[in-house]
């Protein structure tokens, strides 16, 4: 749906309304969104709403199981102790990835190490400064 279509059949009937919440907001919103989507098109046959029901919703799929992590992606390049820092962190990896580039993926809990794509050390995050951190799991 267009941000116009809303625009002019969801807030401009909002105008002149005095709302004292954002739970009275939220319903009066959601009262003109059913007349919009229940509204019948000029030059097709059906509804925003029926549409929706014949394509949209049998195409739907089921939301994943986990919720999304945000991350961040730093190239690193384990030195001759092994370890990558990370925002004056220091995390351990395998030995044998002294001096090779690897991919470090940061979330707000953890660190993990990838080598050609493939995992091959994972951290808590730590967030006490210079601090080395050598029990992850290596694989």
């Amino acid at each position: 749906m267009s941000v116009l279509v809303c625009q002019r059949w969801i807030l401009a009937r909002l105008r002149n309304r005095q709302l004292f919440s954002l739970t009275e907001i939220n319903i009066a919103i959601a009262e003109l969104l059913v007349n919009l989507n229940q509204r019948p098109f000029k030059k097709l046959p059906g509804s925003r709403a029926s549409v929706f029901e014949v394509i949209d919703r049998p195409a739907m799929k089921a939301l994943p199981p986990t919720r999304y992590e945000y991350a961040e992606w730093v190239k690193a390049k384990p030195g001759v102790d092994y370890h990558v820092e990370v925002e004056r962190h220091y995390y351990s990896v395998p030995h044998a990835l002294v001096g090779q580039k690897i991919l470090v993926r940061v979330t707000a809990t953890a660190i993990e190490c990838l080598f050609k794509g493939r995992r091959v050390a994972a951290h808590v995050r730590s967030y006490l400064p210079q601090t080395h951190h050598a029990s992850g799991a290596h694989a």
